[in-house]
C-alpha cells in the first residue's frame, strides 16, 4: 500500500509579523518532520499574514516577505513544505504557495481565481496565475491551489487532476461566519467526490480586526467523505495518512473523467509536471501509520460565541494593547453579554467594569451591573453622571430655553459616558469595548461620541435577538446565571428618560431583525419585504433608519464579523445617498 502522509498546519498568524510567523511556520515543519510527515502545508499568505492589505503597495514590504518565505525553505530538510506569501515577479504581485523541498523552492503557484466581493479585494493586489502544477512529492502526484480556486467546479483542480493529481492541497485564508463551515465543507466533499481525489483543505484560525478565521482545516477521500478534521478556533497541526492507491482503484470504475474534452480544459489553465522525489518506502515503518482524528467543531450560537471570543481576544493581542479592557455596565443584556466575552477572552483579572447611573438609571440596572461584576470576578468602578448633566445642562440653558426635552438631553448623558470611559483608557491603557448590536448600528439608536466611543465593538454584527441566544447559551455553559436571569428578562431601555423602553423608538426586535436582514444581508426590495407579511409603513420607517445612519456606521469602531455581511468590509454604501428604494 502507497500511503503518502499529510499534514496541514493551522496557524493563527499576524498580519505583519513576518519574523514571527516564519518562526511560527518553522516550528510547526519540525513536529511534522517528527511525525514523519511527507508534506506539511501552511494557510494562505501565511508568511505576511493574512489579509496584508495595503502592506501589499509597500516594495519593502514584499521584499521582507519573500525573504522570511526564503528562511522557512531553508528549513525543509526531507520534508516538502507548501506556504504561502506574496510573490513579487515580474513587475506584478501575486497570492502565492511557495512549494519547498530538501531546502530548495521547487516552485512558487499562483492563485488563479481572485475573489473581489464581500470582504475580499484582491483584485486591487494581485495578478491572477495561469498555470495549474502537479507535484511528484513521494511518489505521489499532489496538485497545489489557493482558497478560492477549490469554489470553482470547473478549475485548476480539475486541470490538476486531468494532469494525473492524486491529492490536492488547498492553502486557505477563509473567513468565518456563522453556518460557513457545514457549507464548505458539502463544497469540498463535492469537488473531492467530482474528481475522485484526496482532498486537503488548510485553513488559518484566528481573529485579524473585523475578520474571525476559524480553522476547520480538513482531509477528504475520493467518496467526498471526511476523513480527518482539525480543531475550530484554535491552533493545530493535522496528520493524515492517505492511501493514494485507492484513487486509482476508484477511477478505474468511474468513466465520467474520460469523457471530458481536454480542449475544455484550456481556458482554465496549462498543466504542468513537477518532479520532486519518487517513492520511498523505507522512510516510514508500515505499523506507525496516522490514524485521521476528529477535532470539536461548533455549529449554531455556540459557533458564534467562540468566534466573538476569539476575535476579541486577537484584536488585543495583535493590536498590542494592554491585556486590560474596560467596559461600561449598564446592567442590559448587551454590556453584561460582552463583558462576559471580554472575561472569556482575556481573563477576569484584565476586565474592568465601569458602571455611571444617572437620575434615570433604576435601581435594579444598578443592581444586575453589580451583580453581573461578581459572578464574572471582575473589578466594578462606579462614576455618578448626575452632577456633571447639572452642570452641562446649566450651561446650555441660555440656549435650551424654550425647548422641549428631547434627544439631545437624552444624548448629553450617554456622551458624558463616553467622555469618562475614554479618559480611563487615556489615563491607564486600557481598550474600551463598545457594547451596541447589530440591530442598534444598522438603525442608528446609538449616540455617536457617546456609547459608540470605544477601540473595539464586539457584538457589533450579532441582531439583538441574537444576543438574547448568547447570553443563555452562556449561563447553560456555566450551569448557573453568570448573566442575572433580571437582565434576560427584562424590556430593553437606553433610561435615559423617565420609563423609557427601545420599543417607544423601534418596532419589537423580534419583528425588526428579520426585516433588517432582509434590507441589509439579503438587498431585498421594499415590496419583497413586504410580501414577507410586514406592514407597509413599518418596512420603510426601518429603512429610513438603515439609510440615514450611515454616517454614524462610518465612524464607529470596527467589531467583529459573525454574519454573511457585516457593517463595513462587506456593506459599504455612499454617506451622501438621495436614492430611496420606497
Amino acid at each position: 500500500m502507497r500511503n503518502f502522509r499529510i499534514a496541514l498546519a493551522q496557524i493563527n498568524p499576524t498580519v505583519g509579523d513576518l519574523e514571527g510567523n516564519s518562526r511560527k511556520v518553522i516550528e510547526y515543519i519540525e513536529r511534522a518532520r517528527e511525525s514523519q510527515a511527507d508534506l506539511i502545508a501552511f494557510p494562505e499568505l501565511a508568511i505576511p499574514g493574512y489579509p496584508p492589505e495595503d502592506l501589499l503597495l509597500k516594495p519593502q514590504f514584499l521584499e521582507e516577505n519573500r525573504r522570511f518565505m526564503e528562511s522557512v525553505v531553508a528549513h525543509s530538510e526531507g520534508i516538502a513544505v507548501i506556504v504561502g506569501f506574496a510573490d513579487a515577479a515580474d513587475a506584478e504581485v501575486y497570492n502565492a504557495a511557495a512549494i519547498a523541498y530538501d531546502g530548495r523552492l521547487i516552485d512558487a503557484y499562483h492563485k488563479m481565481f481572485l475573489p473581489n466581493y464581500g470582504v475580499f479585494d484582491e483584485d486591487r493586489y494581485f495578478r491572477a496565475g495561469e498555470t495549474c502544477p502537479v507535484y511528484l512529492i513521494n511518489g505521489t502526484f499532489v496538485g497545489v491551489n489557493i482558497c478560492e480556486d477549490i469554489w470553482y467546479p470547473v478549475g485548476p483542480t480539475v486541470v490538476q487532476r486531468a494532469a494525473g493529481a492524486e491529492v490536492i492541497v488547498n492553502i486557505n485564508g477563509s473567513p468565518f461566519h456563522a453556518g460557513k463551515r457545514s457549507f464548505r465543507e458539502k463544497m469540498l466533499a463535492t469537488r473531492a467526490a467530482d474528481n475522485e481525489l484526496f482532498l486537503a483543505y488548510v485553513n488559518m484560525v484566528g481573529g485579524q480586526d473585523e475578520l474571525v478565521f476559524d480553522g476547520a482545516s480538513m482531509v477528504l477521500d475520493p467518496l467526498g467523505e471526511t476523513v480527518a478534521s482539525s480543531r475550530q478556533f484554535v491552533e493545530d497541526l493535522l496528520i493524515a495518512d492517505l492511501d493514494v492507491q485507492s484513487v486509482f482503484r476508484s477511477r478505474l470504475r468511474e468513466p465520467r473523467p474520460r469523457k471530458e474534452d481536454p480542449e475544455s480544459l484550456k481556458d482554465v489553465g496549462s498543466p504542468k509536471l513537477v518532479r520532486v522525489s519518487e517513492w520511498d518506502d523505507t522512510h516510514r515503518p508500515a505499523d506507525e501509520a496516522a490514524t485521521g482524528s476528529f477535532g470539536k467543531v461548533y455549529d449554531g450560537v455556540e459557533e458564534i460565541y467562540e468566534a466573538l471570543v476569539l476575535g476579541t481576544r486577537d484584536y488585543v493581542r495583535k493590536c498590542g494593547y494592554s491585556s486590560k479592557a474596560l467596559i461600561a455596565l449598564s446592567g442590559g443584556i448587551d454590556s453584561s453579554l460582552v463583558a462576559a466575552i471580554g472575561v472569556d477572552a482575556l481573563g477576569s483579572d484584565n476586565v474592568v467594569g465601569v458602571s455611571m447611573p444617572s437620575e434615570f438609571s433604576s435601581d435594579g440596572s444598578i443592581v444586575d451591573a453589580k451583580l453581573l461584576a461578581d459572578n464574572l470576578g471582575i473589578e466594578l468602578w462606579t462614576i455618578p453622571i448626575e452632577q456633571t448633566f447639572g452642570s452641562i445642562m446649566k450651561s446650555l440653558a441660555p440656549q435650551f430655553e424654550g425647548t422641549d426635552w428631547g434627544v439631545a438631553e437624552e444624548n448629553i448623558q450617554s456622551r458624558i459616558r463616553g467622555n469618562l470611559i475614554m479618559a480611563l483608557s487615556n489615563k491607564f491603557g486600557w481598550l474600551v469595548l463598545t457594547t451596541g448590536n447589530k440591530s442598534e448600528m444598522a438603525t442608528g439608536y446609538a449616540t455617536i461620541y457617546g456609547d459608540m466611543s470605544g477601540g473595539f465593538a464586539v457584538i457589533k454584527d450579532v441582531p439583538k435577538v441574537i444576543c438574547y441566544d448568547l447570553a443563555r447559551f452562556r449561563n447553560s455553559r456555566a450551569g448557573t446565571d453568570i448573566i442575572p436571569q433580571a437582565v434576560i428578562d427584562k424590556p430593553p431601555s437606553a433610561e435615559l428618560r423617565p420609563d423609557q423602553l427601545d420599543q417607544d423608538s423601534l418596532p419589537p426586535y423580534e419583528e425588526l431583525d428579520p426585516i433588517l436582514k432582509a434590507y441589509v444581508e439579503d438587498d431585498m426590495s421594499f415590496d419583497e419585504i413586504i410580501a414577507m407579511g410586514n406592514d407597509a409603513a413599518l418596512v420603510k420607517q426601518v429603512i429610513g433608519l438603515v439609510d440615514r445612519s450611515e454616517y454614524k456606521r462610518r465612524q464607529a469602531a470596527p467589531g467583529i464579523k459573525i454574519t454573511p455581511r457585516n457593517f463595513g468590509r462587506d456593506r459599504r454604501m455612499p454617506i451622501a445617498n438621495r436614492w430611496r428604494s420606497y
